[in-house]
């Protein structure tokens, strides 16, 4: 969605696999312990998946999270008051 126009594909295969956050890299950037690491999911390469049971990553909370709420918004816009 983010690569359009006539070069999109050839833009995003250039850029595939270019930015990609390992456990090696937030050691190498001595990320602080108190960071947060999110993603809109689903992710495709950006995240290495030795990450996941890092306590820094929020994907899969962000998530849930957003399922919940999306979950009580449709409760509230389908039920009369």
């Amino acid at each position: 969605e983010r690569f359009t126009g006539p070069n999109g594909m050839e833009q995003y295969k250039k850029a595939q696999g270019a930015y990609v956050i390992t456990p090696d890299l937030l050691k190498k950037l001595n990320a602080k312990e108190k960071m947060i690491i999110m993603h809109p999911l689903p992710r495709v390469g950006e995240i290495d998946p030795a990450l996941d049971s890092d306590p820094r990553a929020a994907y899969f909370r962000e998530m849930r999270y957003g399922m919940i709420m999306r979950m009580a918004l449709l409760l509230a816009s389908c039920t009369s008051s």
